[in-house]
């Protein structure tokens, strides 16, 4: 079973230049999960929430590349807010922890690595059937 505490703050490798700065992930090096897709999400209005939903398998990796969010993280026991908004940082997404996405700034672009291929049999949508695969032992 993962808890809030699983979803961990990991510094990105980031080689910096006068001309700019590149920050780099790779797959078995930098983390565990093969990336088998990507994804971004733009345009947020300020006041619009994202993700509300689980995952029963799927491991991610989350980057603000542009702008900031506060992320709600959620196991159905402790709850633990995080804040990104560094392109050189990104917050590895534990199965099984409840995720909201708020506070987005204007020039906010979350980019998401997925150790899977969307699968909506993984998702876990709704706030009440999230609560009971938890009190089941997350089967």
């Amino acid at each position: 079973m993962s808890h809030v505490d699983d979803c961990r703050l990991v510094e990105l490798r980031t080689v910096y230049d006068h001309r700019g700065s590149i920050s780099f992930v790779e797959s078995g090096v930098d983390f565990e999960f093969p990336i088998k897709r990507a994804y971004w999400t733009y345009d947020v209005p300020s006041r619009a929430s994202r993700a509300g939903h689980s995952h029963r398998r799927l491991r991610q990796l989350y980057v603000a590349i542009s702008g900031s969010f506060q992320v709600h993280l959620d196991d159905g026991e402790r709850q633990r807010v995080v804040g990104l908004g560094h392109p050189n940082e990104g917050l590895l997404m534990a199965p099984g922890v409840w995720r909201e996405l708020h506070g987005f700034s204007s020039n906010a672009c979350l980019l998401v690595l997925a150790s899977e291929l969307f699968d909506e049999s993984d998702y876990i949508r709704e706030r009440a059937d999230f609560m009971r695969w938890v009190a089941e032992g997350r089967p």
